[in-house]
């Protein structure tokens, strides 16, 4: 730059040069864009070590000689496939864990079919969840855990916990969750305002939904989210085309669109008693949420508890996930607020520099 205000003709001769070159590539990589096939994902070895219906559990390879002795179990949201954890190299949590001694395991979800139309909670908290735990304990030998969770997964995790937990708990799954680690999770739906909105019981008649449909398909509950942010797919191409030279920006933008594309169907029931017990009722917060014959407590979980929360979450806010850190019995309690919105929490380079340590500082001390 010149010693004054203004640029010099270097300067502008540079800036043409450098403008007129990212068009030209935007063109180019443009057409590349439109006739690409699907975007490769996963950057970690896993192997399918249990099969339930619509439940997969797999564990990840492990990639260094000495490991944690408490296993890792993370619940993806069932409506969301897993990969979301192991999107790519420097940008997969499970990579960051794996190479930091945890043992990881991921309870994914397949499409469920139309005669698993009446799996419900009680499905994915008293039966998916706790199998795959046995099923971890046989893989390892360790009874014990830390469970964790990403928006409805945490919210599932969160309900398992507060079933199984505390001396009144029993069966093969009592007490066995040591540290519950939830990212982006939402236990006050009275607070999900847009949400609401969507599911307003005076027009939102959700039994007719499922009678008929039996199966929810994804594309109501990618309508819900569009609410949420209606102008959030037009910004998104736009923002893709101005940054369409930057072969990296590309990549990634592949990578989460095609993880938003493929969002699964999910079992009636389970829809249903997620937009009566949780969205309607509030059942968490209000000390009523009924799952086959018994009130899950809050108040019951005491065991550590990391809440993480996104900054820019337009999916689930601070309210929303709140509750973690005044309702549970927990007298270990941390919430960390990072930077971002609500995929930024599991996947990206940015969670890489300032969140993840963050949760390998709190994990490691409590994984031994």
């Amino acid at each position: 730059m010149a010693s004054g205000t203004e640029p010099s003709r270097e300067d502008i001769a540079e800036r043409v040069r450098r403008e007129v070159d990212r068009a030209l590539k935007r063109n180019i990589k443009g057409l590349e864009f439109l006739t690409a096939g699907r975007q490769d994902v996963g950057a970690m070895k896993k192997e399918l070590v249990h099969r339930e219906g619509t439940a997969m559990l797999y564990r990840f390879t492990p990639v260094v000689d000495e490991i944690y002795r408490l296993p890792l179990l993370i619940v993806s949201p069932p409506s969301n496939k897993g990969y979301i954890f192991d999107l790519a190299p420097g940008q997969s949590m499970v990579e960051y864990l794996l190479q930091r001694g945890y043992d990881v395991f991921n309870l994914d979800w397949a499409p469920p079919r139309h005669d698993e139309s009446h799996l419900g909670l009680a499905d994915y908290v008293d039966r998916f969840i706790p199998d795959s735990m046995a099923r971890i304990e046989e893989i390892t030998g360790e009874r014990e855990l830390t469970l964790a969770g990403y928006c409805m997964g945490g919210t599932l995790a969160t309900i398992h916990t507060a079933l199984h937990s505390g001396p009144e708990a029993q069966g093969a799954a009592a007490n066995r969750v040591t540290n519950l680690l939830l990212f982006a999770t939402p236990i006050d739906f009275a607070t999900m305002r847009l949400f609401q909105t969507w599911a307003d019981q005076r027009h939102f008649d959700v039994d007719m939904m499922v009678e008929r449909l039996g199966v929810i398909p994804p594309e109501l509950m990618l309508g819900a989210f569009d609410l949420a942010r209606p102008a959030n797919r037009t910004a998104g191409r736009m923002h893709l085309w101005t940054n369409m030279w930057n072969d990296e920006f590309v990549r990634s933008y592949r990578m989460f669109d095609r993880w938003a594309a493929e969002t699964l169907p999910v079992p009636g029931e389970y829809f249903r008693e997620q937009i009566k017990k949780l969205m309607w009722d509030n059942g968490l917060v209000n000390d009523r949420l009924e799952v086959a014959g018994r009130i899950a407590h809050l108040s019951s979980i005491t065991c550590p508890i990391l809440n993480i929360i996104a900054q820019h979450d337009h999916v689930v806010s601070r309210e929303a996930a709140g509750p973690l850190m005044t309702l549970t019995g927990s007298t270990d309690r941390e919430e960390i607020i990072s930077k971002g919105g609500h995929v930024s929490l599991v996947a990206g380079p940015a969670a890489l520099r300032r969140l993840w340590p963050l949760i390998d500082d709190w994990l490691g001390k409590r994984s031994v």
